[in-house]
């Protein structure tokens, strides 16, 4: 099993959830996040004044996925979230040695 965890503009995040929901991952964790990467955040008018903001909010998704899964997934996601400019995002993938599910005790897949 693989943990994908993505993080996105929060304004893509419907598209995603929806082209997720349309391939069968309905499952996933989301968490509203703020960071920034290679733009080192963004320069902003503000009543007259140049005000620079370098952490932008995002939304975080984490979603833990069969191996065999893990490609369409990131492409879904890539698809959905892709808007060609600065900031859209980036997506990790780590293993996960075990899943245990606490209602029912059951492990793994």
């Amino acid at each position: 099993m693989k943990m994908v965890k993505a993080v996105i503009k929060p304004e893509r995040f419907e598209f995603v959830k929806k082209a997720l929901e349309d391939k069968g991952f309905n499952g996933m964790t989301i968490t509203e996040v703020k960071g920034r990467g290679e733009q080192k955040g963004i320069s902003l008018e503000y009543r007259g004044g140049l005000m620079t903001v370098d952490l932008l909010p995002k939304i975080q998704l984490e979603i833990v996925v069969r191996d065999s899964d893990v490609d369409l997934l990131i492409s879904t996601i890539s698809e959905s979230a892709r808007t060609g400019k600065i900031g859209d995002g980036k997506i990790f993938v780590i293993p996960v040695e075990k899943a245990i599910r606490i209602r029912t005790g059951e492990t793994d897949e």
